[in-house]
Parts: C-alpha cells; structure tokens; sequence
C-alpha cells in the first residue's frame, strides 16, 4: 500500500495537499511549518479522531489540539493504492462533538463505496494492524521513538515465534489473573480483607455486648439501692417541712395584723400616697433650683447693667455725645459756621488804599489809583478767605481734636459702634432684669404652692425647710407600711412554697407535726444529700438506657453468632480460590519466562543487524526483554552497555532500529504499510544521518517511506537520486 495524495484541513493545514511518491519521500520544512500536523493528519485520516479524549493538564485532547485555525470544520481527503485498487478516503464533520466521523471509501473512477471499509476499522483493515500496533512500529516520531510494551503489539510479535495465533497475550491473561488476585486481596482491600475486618467486627460486637450486659445487671442494683436511700431521706425532709410550714402560717399572720394597724394610723393622720410625696418633694428640689436660677439671673442683671454703664460712659465720652448714629455720620460730614476777625484786613486795605492814593496824585496818575484799588480788593478778599478758614479749622480742633475730616470720620465710625454696643448692653439689661424678675416670681409662687398643699397634712409647716421635714416624715411612715406589705407578701410566697413542697413530698398540711420527731440531720444537709441521691439515680438511670440502647442497636446475638458462622465459610472459599489464582499466576510467569527465550533473539538479532548498519558496525548485538527494556554491545567489548548509558543520538538510533525491527516482523508482508518518520534523525550526527538514509532508501524498494525533517542534509543527499521524492515545505499557508 502507497498513498498519492493528501487534502487538509486540519490544525494549522488550511485546505493543503501534499501529493507523494510510491518510494522513499523527503519532506523538507522548517519549525512551525506543520510537518508534525501532516503526521497527525494520516494518523486521523487511517484510525480517526475520539470524541472522548478530554483536555489534561499539560496536554490538549486531538479534537482540539487540532482543530482547524480558520475555523471551518475539519476534515481530509486520502488517495492511496493497496491490492491494485486505487481508493479514496474521505472524512468530515458534521457535528463538532464529533470530528470527522463521516466516513466514506470509494474505488477512485468508479465511485463505487468500498464494502466493509468503515471508519473505525478502516487503519486495521487497510493496513492489518491496530491503531496502538501501527503507533508503536510504521508511525515514528522524534518524541516517540521509544518502544512501550502492549498486548496487540505483543500478540504481533508472538504469532512470530509460536504457533502464530494472535489471541493470546501475557500482559493481558497477566492482568486478568492479577485483577483477580486484587479484587479478592491488594493491600489492605478486597474481598478476604473486607470478610476478615468484618469476622473481626463480629468478634468485637459479641464480646462488647457480654461485657454490657454484666455492666447493666450492676447498674441496676445500684440503682435500686439509691432508691431506697432517697425514700429514706425524702421521710426525714418530709418532717421538717411539716414544721416549718406551721412556722410560715404564723409567721404570715402576725405579718398581716402588723400591715392593718400601719394602713389604719396612715388613714387617721391623713398621710398622703408616696406619689404625692414624690411629687411634692421633687418641687422642693426645684425651688433650689429655680432659686439658684434666680441668683444666677440677679448676677447676669447686674453683669448687664455694669456692661451698660461701661458702655454708656464710652458712647459719651467724645465729640458726639448723646447722638444717634445717623446723626453722628452726617455731622462729621458738615463744616461749622464760624466769624472769622476782619481787623487786619481792614487795617491793610485802608493802608493799601491810602498808598494807591497818594502815589496816584504825587505822580498825577489816576490808572495807579485804579490798580492799587483792584490790588487792595483782591487782598483784601484773600485775607478774609484766609482768616475764615484758620477759624474753621480752630473750631474743628477745638470740637475733633483734629481737622482732618478722615480723622473726623473715623472718630465718627468709632461712635457708630460704641452706640450700637451700648444700645445692645442696654437690650441685654432689660432682658437680664426681665428674666431674674420672671425666674423670682416663679419662685415665689411655687413655694406658696407647696407651702398649701403641706399644710393641709401638716399645719404647722409654714416655711420650705419645714414642710420638707414634714414630707420626709410622711415617707419614713410610707415606707413602713411598704415594707409591712412586702412582708406580708414574702410570708405568703413562703407559704404557698411550703404547701407545694409538703404536697410534692406527699405530706398533708393538716398533719400534726408536733407528734413527729425531728431527724438528727440539718435541713441543709439532707436536701443537698437527696439532691444528690437524685443526680446519682438520674445518671444510673440514663447509664442503663444507654446500655440497653447500646444492646438493642447491637442486635440480636444469636443472629451474630450465625451471621459470623456463614461468613466464615464465605472466607474459607474465597481464601482458596485466592491461591489458585496465586498459583496460576506463578505458573503463567513460569511459561512466560520460558517464552521470553523465544522471542527476545529473535527480534534483538533483527534490531541488532539494524543497528550496526545504522552505526557503520559500531554495535554488533542488542538485547531486549518483553517489556522492551534494552542493552547494547559495542564491537570488540562482551560486555552490553544498558540504554540509559549511550547518547541521546546513539539512543535514538537504537530505538530506530528497534521500530524498524518491529516493522519487519510485525507488519503485514503481503501489503507493505507505509513507515512515518517525524524528524526521526534529528539527533543523528551527519555520518549515521547518511547510513540511516541509505538504510532507508534500501528499505523504500519494498514499503513506501515518508521522512519530514527540519534539517536540509537529507534533501540535499538526496538531490541527484530520481527515485527519491524531495519536497520543500517552507509556507505554512501555500498549497503544495
């Protein structure tokens, strides 16, 4: 069988095909570019995809890991030829809980469906073996050339050496018998486990329930003994209440008269209810404090009144005494009228004039006359205007202290404000005197109140302090009969306590308790002695119920002694059918030792000659056992080196050799499967990279062989060879 051609659309594949030859195939492509995917795909075109498979952690289910990125369903398309026919597989997805699970096979020209041909056993059928058989033998990848074992695979290689039937696997009737063994002992679980914990339950529940029915026989003569103790003591408390309870009568009685006669000298002295000396005295208490307000208020009239008088004399000690505020803006504003003295420019107008005159007829000239005339009004009226004005400011001096009229209007602003303060200390007096007036009136009338309502329980009451004597009498009295009456009601409490008590003892209260004898014990003492008793009943009663609760739950012993009896045997059954099993179980590892010396050489001599021609006769024998744990010999030196000693490529190199091994003798003759190698020579040095190509290229005249690889050596080996297929995958998005 050879495959043509591949169509995808699978993971990073967006609809690719990759058509391939019969022979050898070398696919070049770098990191990232899908080479991985491309073996992926063949794996799921032959076997499909399991809809199982879940996400773990670290690794992604295949539906997954491999959906397409361009988010159209997945599917593929596989032409291939086997037994002269050429077939084409087609695989979709309709659901996507299901990928690719729609299968179609049809013979390529004539369309016609290929019978049988399905697709869960179309890999097994095409190419003989089973998915785990085909993944650990034809499909070799770089991360998996190491060989697992498993029970197909071994069946393979055992039709090989024995009688060639493939039915029968050691791992599998291995694992059978084990599951068997397990199921009835693994450990501390199983069967014979399970029966001999219960056997040893059973043991335990049967001694534990001898051992609480001696307890329980003791408890209950111990509780019958404490019964008889408290009867006993219940007798003796019973006397003592019987007495006691004539006590309580007399006692209540005597407290009964003493409450008649303090009710009826209340009633003739005309003593008030405790409400009305609560409230009368509380108006006492009042007083003080109205009286104490009424200082306080006497001593903020007299703060105000000071307040005022220092405010008063403030407002008129100045210029503006005794105006109101607007008065006081407006005169800072108007200047006084005052007379000023025109003696002086009198005397130099007249002096003036004369000069004028005489000039005027000494040089005969009447326009000198003239100015000196003008000359001595315009003087004249400038001295005028000069004594007006040092008369107003003398004025100002003498009223302001100042002429300058922004001093005058800050002293003006100044007695804006005095005036307004002394008006509120004014305000504020009133207010005082008003308040400490009201407050005294209060006063006076309260006490004229309580003064009346005292006298009239006790005339002689003519002033507060006397009055609240009186009213602190009444309540002593009050509290008397109060305490009268509590006592009343104490005895009767006490009585009634006492009837419950003789009735709960079962005593009558009509017994004659002067005939009883007293017991010799305090009352104290035989209460706290029946207290206990009870407690100790009560505990050994409650210890007996659990007991029997203990007994009944446990069930019934004779079903026990019957139950332990069948599973005994049950026991004894399974315990031989365990050493049978024991016994076939040595005997199959006894077979398959022997078997083992039959199938080890025979597929180590195939993986040796592999071997060796893969390192140019650097090893010349391989040793491998059924679970396919290997060990080399170099050339030269008898003694083989386990596989964890060689080098990660000498290492893949064997297990190259072992997978080639397993493919010859594994694989079906008559219809070569094709080999998958995914970066398989990655770790090979160039000298073994060219012996396993020309391994391959021997081995591709009979099987066809699909090698990807990152590297460019194997192309470039096999540049010049027409028979090998070389092709370059260097897009991840091109058509190929």
């Amino acid at each position: 069988m050879y495959i043509h051609r591949l169509t995808a659309s699978f993971g990073r594949l967006d609809n690719q095909r990759l058509v391939l030859g019969p022979g050898l195939n070398i696919l070049k492509a770098p990191n990232e570019t899908g080479k991985s995917t491309w073996c992926a795909f063949l794996s799921a075109m032959l076997y499909g995809i399991s809809s199982r498979e879940r996400d773990r952690a670290g690794s992604l289910a295949d539906k997954n890991r491999y959906a397409p990125w361009n988010g159209q369903p997945m599917q593929g398309r596989m032409e291939l030829c086997t037994a002269g026919r050429e077939i084409t597989l087609l695989r979709e997805t309709r659901r996507p809980a299901a990928p690719m699970a729609e299968f179609s096979a049809n013979y390529a020209g004539t369309g016609d469906a290929v019978p049988g041909l399905t697709g869960l056993n179309c890999g097994e059928a095409l190419l003989g073996i089973p998915q785990s058989v085909f993944e650990r033998s034809a499909f070799i990848r770089q991360s998996g050339l190491s060989v697992s074992q498993d029970a197909e695979l071994e069946k393979r290689i055992l039709s090989l050496i024995s009688s060639g039937e493939e039915g029968s696997s050691y791992l599998e009737a291995s694992a059978a018998l084990k599951k068997q063994l397990n199921r009835r002992r693994h450990n501390k679980t199983g069967e014979l486990p399970q029966m001999e914990d219960a056997l040893a339950e059973l043991d335990r529940r049967l001694t534990e329930m001898d051992a609480l029915r001696s307890e329980l026989e003791a408890v209950r003569r111990e509780m019958a003994q404490t019964a008889a103790l408290q009867t006993d003591c219940q007798r003796k408390i019973a006397t003592i209440l019987q007495q006691e309870s004539l006590q309580k009568q007399c006692a209540f009685r005597n407290a009964q008269s003493r409450a008649a006669a303090l009710r009826a000298q209340l009633g003739q002295d005309r003593i008030p209810e405790n409400e009305t000396i609560a409230r009368l005295r509380g108006a006492i208490v009042n007083l003080e404090t109205t009286r104490k307000a009424v200082n306080a208020a006497r001593e903020k009239r007299d703060e105000a009144e000071k307040n005022l008088l220092r405010a008063s004399a403030a407002a008129d000690d100045g210029p503006f005494a005794g105006m109101t505020s607007e008065d006081a803006r407006h005169e800072s504003t108007v200047t006084p009228k005052v007379r000023a003295s025109m003696l002086v420019p009198a005397i130099v107008s007249s002096a003036l004039l004369v000069l004028s005159g005489v000039a005027g007829f000494v040089w005969k000239q009447p326009l000198l006359f003239g100015v000196g005339c003008v000359l001595t009004i315009l003087i004249c009226w400038r001295l005028c205007a000069a004594a007006r004005k040092k008369a107003r400011i003398a004025a100002l001096v003498k009223r302001f202290g100042t002429a300058d009229p922004a001093e005058i209007s800050k002293q003006a602003d100044t007695y804006c404000i005095l005036y307004e303060v002394r008006e509120k200390a004014r305000a504020d007096a009133a207010a005082a005197k008003a308040a400490a007036d009201a407050l005294y009136a209060s006063l006076s009338s309260n006490e004229q109140a309580i003064l009346l309502a005292v006298r009239r329980f006790a005339p002689a009451a003519f002033d507060i302090p006397a009055a609240d004597a009186a009213l602190r009498s009444c309540a002593v009295r009050r509290r008397e009969l109060l305490d009268a009456e509590r006592a009343v009601q104490e005895a009767a409490l006490r009585q009634e306590l006492m009837v419950q008590q003789t009735a709960g003892a079962g005593i009558s209260p009509a017994a004659d308790a002067s005939a009883a004898k007293l017991p010799e014990e305090r009352p104290d003492a035989l209460h706290a002695q029946l207290e206990a008793l009870r407690e100790r009943s009560a505990a050994l009663q409650s210890r007996a119920d659990r007991l029997s609760g203990q007994l009944s739950a446990m069930g019934d012993p004779a079903a026990l002694a019957r139950e332990k009896e069948a599973l005994t045997a049950r026991h004894d059954a399974c315990q031989q059918e365990y050493d049978a099993l024991a016994l076939a179980l040595d005997t199959l590892e006894h077979a398959n030792t022997a078997l083992q010396g039959r199938f080890s050489p025979a597929l180590g001599r195939r993986t040796a000659e592999i071997f060796s021609a893969l390192t140019g006769g650097r090893y010349h024998a391989v040793t491998l056992d059924r679970a396919f744990r290997l060990a080399a010999e170099p050339s030269g030196d008898p003694i083989p080196r386990d596989a964890q000693f060689l080098s990660a490529g000498a290492l893949d190199q064997l297990y190259l050799a072992v997978r080639l091994a397993i493919c010859e003798l594994v694989l079906p003759p008559e219809e070569p499967v094709p080999i998958i190698l995914d970066d398989a020579l990655t770790n090979f040095d160039d000298e073994r990279c060219v012996l396993a190509l020309q391994w391959l290229r021997r081995e591709a005249a009979h099987r066809q062989i699909l090698l990807f690889s990152c590297h460019s050596r194997e192309a470039e080996f096999f540049r010049d060879d027409p028979e090998v297929c070389v092709q370059e995958l260097t897009n991840p998005l091109a058509r190929v």
